[in-house]
């Protein structure tokens, strides 16, 4: 009997002496991993701070075949949230506390276990960088003595654990977010009727590779000049294509907005009044990066080539950007019309 006591106090002693090891182990833990995307920052915030684009490059998501996402009303933003139920990961949710648009978001990532349920603040920082958008993807919290016995026994710490998952998650969001940057659609809307009317434009020559950048001052220098002269602007911004020579890699193009009325600028002024008639078109409608531009404006040709439709060698075609930079950091949302002037042909009388 004795023996069995002194086995009892011996036991009860490691065990005491276990417990006070764990409790004393230190808890707190914080992991965090960082990439750079080559994206705008508006659109990699706008695709974290969506929770439900997070089941294409959540890197959890394809970890269970059970799991069952439920989503309340809202979704985005401060307050938003979504939870989980799966048998093999566990349940949890997870919360926004905190948004700041472009710059961090704050979350509580509460998580049920057969050891009970822990708690982790979760935290995004997305900072403007020469490459683009660097992203930083962290946890930090403190164990429970539950959690900290059971990384005791086990091969691997939560810092090891959490670390590989954070990094597959940023790789996945960065092929998701240059995908969807990506896409694009281009529609021949087919013949219609363009308005035209008086605009305000000023013209160069380049390289054809140059004009998306060599634009931008364009039409700001047109734009400076119509606000100091208190011109108004009627619609977006247009780019017509005086000549363009793929041969030789040059173009001569205008850039400007439409106006009203006609306005006398003076005879040293760089930045003219045109009248554009009113004109049969092919219209095409791309929307997506200006690098499908090219495919776009081969559609258009295609299209009036099998439908023998004449086009107009003395009016040049133009281009309007509807939704552009200014008004989208994210290509895959930018509108550009393509208009190429027709030939009037007159109809032949019925004999």
């Amino acid at each position: 009997m004795k023996i069995l006591k002194y086995l009892f106090f011996l036991l009860l002693i490691v065990f005491i002496a276990g417990a006070i090891y764990v409790a004393t182990k230190d808890g707190n833990y914080q992991v965090e991993e960082t990439t750079i995307i080559n994206a705008p920052v508006p659109v990699v915030f706008n695709e974290v701070n969506n929770f439900k684009n997070w089941e294409q490059w959540g890197p959890w998501m394809d970890d269970s075949e059970d799991m069952i996402i439920n989503y309340p009303e809202k979704t985005i933003g401060q307050g938003a949230s979504y939870s989980w139920k799966s048998e093999e990961l566990g349940d949890g949710s997870i919360s926004n506390t905190k948004v700041i648009p472009d710059s961090n978001i704050e979350q509580i990532l509460m998580f049920k276990s057969p050891y009970g349920e822990s708690k982790s603040d979760v935290y995004w920082n997305f900072i403007e960088v020469e490459e683009g958008t660097k992203v930083t993807w962290g946890i930090q919290g403190k164990h429970s003595f539950m959690e900290k016995l059971t990384f005791t026994f086990m091969n691997e710490s939560f810092s090891e654990m959490i670390r590989p998952i954070y990094k597959e998650g940023l790789e996945k969001l960065n092929t998701v977010v240059l995908e969807k940057m990506s896409s694009y659609s281009i529609n021949v809307d087919g013949v219609t009727t363009h308005g035209g009317g008086f605009y305000m434009y000023t013209t160069t020559a380049t390289k054809i590779s140059q004009i998306q950048t060599k634009m931008q001052t364009m039409f700001a220098d047109v734009s400076l000049y119509m606000e100091e002269n208190n011109i108004s602007k009627m619609g977006n911004p247009i780019v017509l294509y005086n000549k363009f020579d793929e041969q030789n890699n040059s173009a001569i193009y205008s850039t400007g907005f439409f106006t009203p009325s006609l306005i006398i600028t003076p005879a040293e002024s760089t930045v003219l009044n045109g009248m554009m008639p009113v004109q049969k078109v092919i219209k095409t409608t791309l929307k997506g990066d200006y690098k499908n531009l090219k495919e776009a404006w081969e559609n258009a040709y295609i299209y009036a080539q099998e439908n023998s439709l004449p086009l107009n060698p003395d009016s040049p075609a133009f281009e309007v950007y509807s939704i552009g930079p200014d008004k989208s950091p994210n290509p895959a949302t930018w509108v550009t019309e393509i208009y190429i002037p027709l030939l009037e042909v007159e109809e032949q009388p019925i004999l």
